[in-house]
């Protein structure tokens, strides 16, 4: 009889632990899934956002991990594309079981992602995206780093109109990226009672901008805000560009990918003004450029930038939750250790978290492409 209950007593702790078990976790690892562009005229945003992550990883997994476990990033290439990114989040919470979901780059892409991300109630962390349907309302699976598109089109209203520029048109991708930026600037300027004089679209990874040009022209502004990725952003400015005669200044927002747009642009990139989200990636006064530097730069090839740096925080900062949740990791631990995050220094990049705000920073920066394609601020 003793020996039937202390078999029963070890049935039932073996049938606990695989109960509480969580999804995507084990002993020695953690899974995380990513969909991102590795393809097409995104294809720098995404490989580069999954290099900075996978740098910070990499540094955690060979002082041991978290708790003991390796933390696993998979990365399925979506080419900046709804619907192939709605299939990868299927395989990566159905198939792979994943514990949870990471730096997703794009809007349309995210937001693709949502309605499965509810249903199965998984973490959605640090998407590449600025977009109010990542913020408003608030969803508890997902947690944002980076300051939104209407914090960066509002310091970029705000900084042209102190400059008495009041002409200014917008070029913008035309789907949901493209429509979130442009409601950000004209609630910015909105606020200041100014109408935008000029408004002209480009297609989701598409490059033929002659009609925008067109239309722009037109419209004479004096400054154009651009909300699209770099590939078209550049193809707009040098066919803009042609008519040298009264050009305007161009403005993008973070998403565009700076060093991608800077190569793209060549010599007609000077003079160019980028909104950013993280600090400059080549300023060595903050610990977590420092910290970038010599783990991402350790790999033969690579070059500092903006986008891996962005992801080399996302990485740090999820560690740190995953770190608060405890070797008894579960999706909801880590979702109150994320909520508990009330003011974290991840190296002169502050991170605020609470159960009611799950929007990490605040943090927009200005920079220019000055000479040789280097940036300014």
């Amino acid at each position: 009889m003793k020996s039937i209950s202390l078999l029963l007593t070890s049935f039932c702790l073996l049938l606990s632990t695989i109960v509480h078990a969580e999804t995507g976790v084990s002993s020695k690892s953690i899974l995380i899934g990513q969909s991102a562009a590795l393809t097409g005229p995104a294809q720098q945003l995404g490989t580069e956002m999954r290099d900075g992550a996978q740098a910070y990883f990499d540094h955690i997994n060979a002082q041991g991990g978290v708790a003991g476990r390796q933390i696993v990033l998979k990365t399925l290439d979506d080419g900046y594309e709804a619907d192939r990114a709605t299939s990868n989040t299927r395989q990566l919470i159905d198939v792979e079981g994943v514990f949870s979901l990471f730096g997703y780059v794009g809007t349309p892409t995210s937001n693709a992602a949502l309605p499965l991300v509810t249903k199965a109630e998984i973490p959605f962390f640090a998407a590449f995206t600025g977009a109010q349907s990542l913020r408003e309302p608030l969803n508890r699976n997902v947690f944002n780093i980076r300051a939104s598109y209407f914090e960066e089109t509002e310091k970029i209203v705000q900084h042209i109109t102190t400059l008495s520029i009041s002409r200014i048109a917008v070029f913008y991708q035309n789907d949901a990226y493209g429509k979130a930026g442009l409601e950000g600037v004209t609630r910015a300027m909105k606020k200041r009672n100014i109408e935008v004089i000029g408004i002209a679209t480009v297609e989701r990874n598409s490059v033929d901008v002659a009609q925008a040009v067109a239309q722009i022209k037109l419209a004479k502004p004096q400054a154009v805000i651009m909300i699209s990725a770099y590939k078209s952003c550049a193809a707009f400015i040098k066919d803009m560009l042609k008519d040298t005669v009264g050009a305007p200044i161009f403005w993008n927002i973070s998403f565009v990918g700076s060093q991608a747009l800077s190569k793209e642009l060549g010599k007609d990139g000077r003079g160019v003004m980028i909104s950013q989200v993280v600090p400059a990636p080549w300023d060595d006064i903050h610990p977590i450029i420092k910290e970038y530097k010599s783990l991402y730069l350790s790999k033969p090839g690579r070059e500092v930038g903006f986008v891996s740096l962005e992801g080399f925080i996302a990485a740090k900062v999820f560690v740190e939750g995953l770190k608060r949740a405890g070797s008894n990791l579960t999706r909801e631990s880590f979702v109150r250790s994320l909520e508990s995050m009330s003011n974290y220094d991840a190296g002169g990049f502050q991170v605020k978290y609470s159960p009611s705000n799950h929007n990490g920073s605040h943090f927009v920066d200005l920079t220019v492409i000055g000479k040789d394609g280097k940036f300014m601020r």
